[in-house]
């Protein structure tokens, strides 16, 4: 199997088609594991990583995981396009996170630092900083496109008028523009696509979206009477845990995960697999960030790259989850 390339946006830098998720190494996925992950991803022509200074998420002393990514990537670096984030809280003093100047250019350095690398190819704001004038965000961000220790940067979890203002003022002060937006985007939520996939469509920027599986309760392995799988996310005791519960656990949410598996046995087609090839029609998407555990959980995701999904088939799953495109005030 090899997994098709993109173009990252409207940049000329090639990426492919799905982005390796690495939140749950050195929590979930101890290094060994990690490790086999990475080449195991790499070896079927998935070159595109995505890390952040915060992670593994739920960890006391984040960090661990680019360090872990960096050990690998020691030897690997020109095998892969490195994504990296920076705005959570990573030390003690009241500066130690947000997106201000002062942090943003330690927190680049902290990174380069764990990932053993002089470079990352795409550095994003893992959030909004409301503390933060946007501007002072955005000149921070092309002083380091300008020093060499980013080649592109982005934006996670802005709403569509937030990329438009930084798309405005990159434009107006000749700053390094946002590439790419990374939002949460699944079959259990869809509201992105009212604002934020028309706005990246007409500005060319690309699409990174996290959590296609919904945190895994698309897969069909959690049940409703028994509860979250052991090991999973849902049965994390941690914040995590906790946010995930509150986003999908809700009997709503499990009615439609029931019917979406029915409609995948139907179609012959993993639930896995499926989840991720809906979001991969979206014309507005680059690559979806896909995770795992194991090594061979990683096969069905794969898979989507190449899946041809039916008009028909992805007609019924847009109607089949059509109130999730509304937004929490619709319903």
């Amino acid at each position: 199997m090899s997994i098709p390339v993109t173009r990252l946006g409207k940049t000329g830098l090639k990426v492919s088609r799905l982005a390796l998720g690495t939140m749950t190494f050195g929590t979930q996925t101890p290094e060994d594991v990690a490790q086999a992950i990475m080449n195991k991803a790499v070896d079927a022509g998935l070159t595109f990583f995505d890390t952040a200074d915060s992670y593994p998420a739920g960890r006391a002393s984040p960090g661990l995981t680019e360090e872990i990514v960096g050990r690998w990537l020691k030897t690997r670096r020109s095998s892969v396009i490195l994504a990296t984030k920076g705005f959570g809280k990573v030390g003690p003093n009241p500066w130690d996170g947000g997106s201000s100047r002062k942090h943003l250019l330690d927190a680049i350095d902290g990174s380069l630092k764990r990932l053993q690398t002089d470079y990352v190819d795409l550095y994003q704001l893992h959030h909004y900083d409301a503390a933060t004038p946007l501007e002072e965000s955005l000149e921070a961000l092309d002083t380091i496109v300008k020093s060499g220790r980013a080649r592109y940067v982005g934006v996670c979890n802005f709403f569509a008028y937030r990329v438009a203002q930084a798309q405005g003022l990159s434009a107006l002060k000749n700053l390094a523009r946002v590439v790419s937006v990374q939002p949460r985007y699944n079959l259990l939520f869809r509201e992105i696509e009212r604002e934020l996939l028309p706005c990246c469509l007409e500005e060319g920027i690309g699409v990174i979206p996290y959590n296609p599986l919904a945190g895994g309760l698309l897969t069909g392995k959690h049940k409703r009477d028994s509860g979250p799988a052991q090991g999973s996310r849902y049965a994390l005791n941690s914040d995590a845990g906790t946010q995930y519960r509150e986003r999908y656990w809700k009997d709503r949410e499990l009615d439609t995960v029931d019917a979406f598996v029915r409609l995948a046995a139907e179609a012959g087609v993993s639930p896995v697999t499926l989840s991720v090839a809906w979001v991969l029609a979206n014309p507005a998407i680059t690559a979806p960030i896909v995770g795992a555990s194991r090594p061979e959980q990683l096969d069905l995701s794969f898979a989507a790259a190449t899946y041809k999904l039916d008009p028909a088939l992805k007609e019924k799953l847009d109607a089949l989850t059509v109130e999730y495109r509304r937004g929490d005030a619709a319903r």
